[in-house]
């Protein structure tokens, strides 16, 4: 196997396609198994998604379209398809200069400029491309997109978790200005009060989740409960990261593409997904500190590696999940939070 691995280690490079150098322990054999499999899949959805993407109504909102999305974006498009369908476009249009003049003014902000800068470091120290020293550095980049969003959404100006994820829009988008829209897409619109001084839409949404556990996989629910675990210590990084550095980057980029199509509902599509997985695995956890590490270890692996597979899951594994359910389950825990 380690010859195997060896092997494969010095065919597929050790920094991949966004900059992310690969962890010591990563298997090379496997990922390149799963990559020669997954690259056929992509050759197949950029000839679809290409001549989709000559007509002008390309991605209006349809059956069609969700299917799409749902197999992946190709690369080339995936910019250009989550400006449009997350309604960033739209926003970036109606406020021509909005961005630079929004930047200007949360310059003058030294709170502000201080509370991004002290995280530009600490926001991906393996990727090449967020280096300090790297040339150009996206490091610079993060901090306007940072400091004109703190200044544009004052309500929550920044807050830890956002610059990783603006990371992963500016990978993306390589432009600053469409990176700060699909941020407030996100912060705004799709994710309502996660990233709030209360957080009390995340808050609220991790007991979502603890109720749909409880309907649809009842002995993990069971399981939390017996050994006093509470969702936010095991999946709080999952929903305020957006699955950024607890799932590979591929996977993250595929749930993304649905995310800003069919919104929030799909982080529990993918909680869910993941603990019904595993439900057997986590059901042998025999005391507090042990369903903690069940929940580190099931992020990681084959499964979620293969992300093509993962993404067929997460619309099949957890059976139907209503918008309705969600909001109803929203209304229930935001009452009981606001009363408390």
């Amino acid at each position: 196997m380690e010859t195997d691995n060896q092997t494969a280690k010095d065919r597929v490079p050790r920094i991949d396609f966004y900059g992310f150098e690969r962890p010591e322990e990563f298997d090379y054999t496997s990922y390149e198994d799963f990559h020669s499999r997954y690259l056929v899949v992509l050759t197949r959805r950029a000839i679809k998604w290409s001549k989709l993407m000559q007509k002008s109504t390309a991605v209006e909102k349809s059956l069609k379209v969700k299917r799409y999305i749902r197999k992946g974006i190709p690369n080339e498009h995936r910019c250009q398809v989550w400006m449009i369908v997350s309604g960033a476009q739209a926003q970036m249009e109606r406020n021509p200069g909005y961005f630079h003049s929004a930047l200007a003014e949360g310059k003058k902000n030294a709170k502000l400029v201080d509370l991004v800068v002290t995280d530009l470091n600490r926001t991906f120290p393996d990727n090449v491309k967020f280096k300090k020293d790297a040339s150009p550095s996206l490091q610079a980049t993060l901090h306007n997109v940072l400091v004109a969003y703190g200044y544009h959404n004052k309500s929550v100006g920044y807050c830890q978790g956002m610059n990783f994820i603006t990371g992963y829009l500016i990978l993306v988008t390589k432009d600053e200005e469409k990176a700060f829209w699909l941020l407030d897409a996100l912060v705004g619109r799709i994710l309502p009060d996660y990233y709030s001084p209360a957080m009390t839409g995340l808050k609220v949404d991790q007991e979502v989740l603890g109720d749909l556990v409880k309907m649809k996989i009842p002995a993990v629910a069971e399981l939390m409960e017996k050994h006093g675990v509470m969702w936010t210590l095991v999946v709080s990084r999952w929903f305020i990261c957006l699955f950024i550095d607890i799932l590979p980057v591929e996977t993250v980029l595929r749930i993304w593409d649905c995310l800003f199509y069919e919104e929030s509902k799909i982080i529990f599509r993918v909680a869910l997904t993941l603990i019904k997985q595993y439900q057997a695995f986590i059901l042998e956890a025999s005391n507090f500190p042990d369903v903690c590490d069940k929940f580190k270890a099931i992020t990681k692996g084959q499964f979620v590696t293969e992300c093509h597979l993962f993404m067929q899951k997460i619309f099949t594994e957890p059976g139907s999940l209503s918008r309705t359910t969600i909001n109803k389950l929203r209304e229930k825990h935001r009452s009981q939070l606001l009363t408390q």
